[in-house]
């Protein structure tokens, strides 16, 4: 059939790549599998961002762990957001079963189970590496954003900051942040303003309660020491694959700001360790956000601009993002200008508002003669989606409707004994999870205000006057021998000279008459 010829010819000029890629499924036409149609995946380009979307249980999750696993093989670490507690599984051996071998047959591939190295990480107290930032790594700038600060407010922030470098006190977790904050609003106030000027009580009161709004959401246990160094993140394992690392996330879904503190430091702090690469082979470290509008529902403007600079910017320094979510509408505009491969499956239209975003998102996808695309969003399959991505060249690719393979690793989670294994084995779980309170801003002002608390007790102490030393007169007169003998003696003298006066008291015995 001459379209079908077309339509394998087109696919084979728009899938083949000079450089390294992978296999990861096979083209459809109405609704048959072309298994001559093979779908790749260039290395190359994969540092220029991804979209994996999708209505729940098409399988987008089952693709991102798929494209995972492509990766390890090719010897680039991945860090993988875990939202829903389904990725862990990569970590453990696949089962074959007839709809695997069914599938992989039907697009010409060969299925081999596989497990992965993996890390489990963790931002709370969960089994794993515990991963902490202190608040001197995110600066004035980065902290004023995440507290969603006015230019006023961000300038106290920046005051804090300067007046903690000058007098040498680390800020490491909240707790010294909010010392400090208390400090120069009371005993400091004019110590502070005599150097940096005048600060308004009004604006430490509102940064104080945006702090208090983020411990709320769990953020003391993210803030603090040791820092988590990003390089760990780009580990090869011993067999050669780069290292599948699983940030377990399950216990963040009802807390977005914490979520998004957390993605938006390490993209800054990846942005700011990484030399810039220029052209690579295949990127340094892909990054998977699973659930991604829990990264963007609660942004504020500034936000959103600060992770669309970094997305843009981070390509140079070899690191790919991919946001994984159920609407591309939930993903920024702007954002979603920066996303090389797109890759979406299926789409429910169950409203008006339904078809109105599925007519959006099949604008988003280049033109094709064959298919419909805003139909075909909302008639594929379970593990079938519609593909088009960057050549070297950053041309798109033609839009695929494709039948992707599954993963080769276990497709679900790991039991509770499997994950105290692999924690058990990790090579860097003691580096990060042992408990360090150095001394920092918070210890620093506490001793600081005891010590001047004494000092004021010590000042008023010698101040009030001593009392003099008793003369020798003063001793014998105080004494209280000597004040009893006085008495005795001045009772006698008195008595004496009032008989002498004839005032003495009468006489009772009675005079006898001896006439």
């Amino acid at each position: 059939m001459p379209q079908k010829d077309d339509f394998i010819a087109a696919i084979a000029a728009g899938y083949t790549f000079k450089g390294e890629s992978v296999k990861i499924g096979a083209a459809m036409l109405n609704g048959e599998v072309i298994a001559e149609a093979g779908i790749y995946l260039p290395l190359k380009t994969m540092n220029r961002h991804g979209l994996i979307a999708g209505a729940t249980g098409t399988g987008k999750t089952k693709t991102l762990q798929m494209i995972s696993e492509f990766l390890s093989d090719a010897s680039v670490p991945v860090l993988l957001m875990d939202i829903k507690g389904d990725l862990s599984g990569i970590a453990a051996i696949g089962a074959v079963n007839d709809k695997v071998t069914s599938r992989y047959k039907e697009i010409n591939m060969d299925y081999k189970p596989e497990q992965f190295t993996a890390e489990l990480l963790t931002l709370s107290n969960q089994k794993g590496v515990r991963l902490k930032a202190t608040v001197s790594e995110f600066g004035p700038v980065l902290l004023s954003k995440i507290l969603e600060l006015n230019d006023t407010q961000g300038g106290v922030v920046a005051l804090i900051f300067k007046y903690c470098d000058d007098n040498k006190l680390p800020l490491l977790d909240l707790k010294d942040f909010i010392k400090v904050l208390q400090y120069i609003g009371d005993e400091g106030k004019d110590e502070i303003e005599k150097t940096y000027g005048k600060i308004s009580t009004t604006s430490t009161g509102t940064i104080l309660r945006k702090v208090i709004e983020l411990q709320q959401q769990g953020a003391d246990i993210f803030f603090g020491e040791k820092s988590f160094e990003v390089s760990d993140l780009m580990r090869i394992d011993d067999t050669g694959r780069g290292m599948v690392n699983i940030l377990r996330v399950t216990d963040l879904q009802d807390k977005p700001k914490l979520f998004s503190t957390f993605m938006l430091q390490m993209l800054a702090e990846l942005y700011a360790t990484c030399p810039e690469e220029g052209d690579l082979d295949k990127p340094k470290l892909v990054i998977f956000i699973d659930e991604a509008h829990l990264v963007f529902q609660e942004a504020s403007s500034a936000l959103l601009q600060q992770i669309e600079t970094i997305v843009k910017l981070i390509r140079s320094k070899g690191i790919g993002i991919f946001f994984c979510t159920q609407n591309p509408m939930d993903v920024p505009a702007s954002i979603l200008a920066q996303l090389g491969l797109k890759v979406q499956h299926a789409l429910r239209a169950f409203t008006a508002a339904d078809r109105k975003v599925i007519k959006l998102t099949a604008d988003n996808y280049p033109e094709t003669s064959f298919y419909k695309t805003d139909d075909l969003i909302t008639q594929l399959g379970i593990g079938e989606a519609l593909i088009t991505m960057l050549n070297e060249k950053g041309i798109p690719t033609p839009l695929a409707q494709v039948m992707l393979c599954s993963p080769r690793s276990r497709m679900d989670v790991l039991t509770d004994a499997e994950i105290d294994t692999i924690v058990s084995k990790s090579k860097i779980a003691a580096k990060y999870n042992q408990v360090i309170d150095s001394q920092s801003a918070y210890e620093i002002l506490t001793a600081k205000l005891q010590e001047a608390a004494e000092k004021i007790q010590q000042q008023a102490a010698d101040k009030k006057p001593a009392k003099e030393e008793e003369s020798t007169f003063e001793k014998v007169a105080n004494n209280s021998i000597v004040k009893s003998m006085v008495r005795t003696a001045g009772n006698t003298i008195v008595r004496s000279l009032l008989g002498a006066l004839g005032l003495g008291g009468r006489s009772t015995k009675k005079t006898t008459n001896w006439f």
